[in-house]
């Protein structure tokens, strides 16, 4: 019997080793439609026909009309107010989320918010009013909500009602 000769390197039969990991296939198109919906539904301003002077308004299945009707005489005492104006929309978006949820933290049923009316946006028309009434339609603790009377900001504010922690 012979002595195993070791091959050189090159002549060597390559050893079946442990398949290397397969990358999972990425779904490119699919994430960036997904990524173009969010950024379509964050952008997207139901109404974008809102107008300077136009009241707001909306209130959640179940929520009454003489809830409603006294939301909008103002016979709800408002606990506290938050001021949009002059803010971009990225600062507003964040300091209304903070005010809602400090709000809600404290027990709060009624709020004002004050969002301006546009008169400086030009031909844009009021941009802060038209994303202030989408994101409340958003939240789930925003049961309903009105433009304020004309002593509070009229249609340059909102009273909001919130629902109970």
């Amino acid at each position: 019997m012979r002595p195993l000769a070791l091959l050189p390197r090159s002549r060597r039969p390559r050893r079946a080793c442990a398949a290397a990991p397969v990358r999972a296939a990425r779904p490119a198109m699919r994430e960036a439609d997904e990524q173009a919906v969010i950024g379509e539904l964050l952008d997207f301003s139901p109404g974008d026909d809102i107008e300077t002077g136009d009241d707001l308004f909306h209130r959640r299945e179940g929520v009454q009309l003489a809830v409603m009707r006294k939301l909008r005489r103002g016979q709800y005492r408002c606990q506290a107010e938050l001021d949009l104006h002059g803010m971009i929309v990225d600062v507003a978006r964040h300091c209304l989320a903070v005010f809602l949820r400090e709000a809600l933290d404290r027990g709060y049923r009624c709020v004002r918010i004050v969002h301006g009316k546009g008169l400086r946006s030009g031909h844009r028309g009021p941009v802060l009013k038209v994303k202030v009434a989408h994101w409340l339609r958003q939240r789930n603790e925003v049961l309903a909500y009105c433009s304020a009377r004309d002593n509070d900001g009229g249609t340059g504010a909102v009273y909001v009602l919130l629902r109970r922690g």
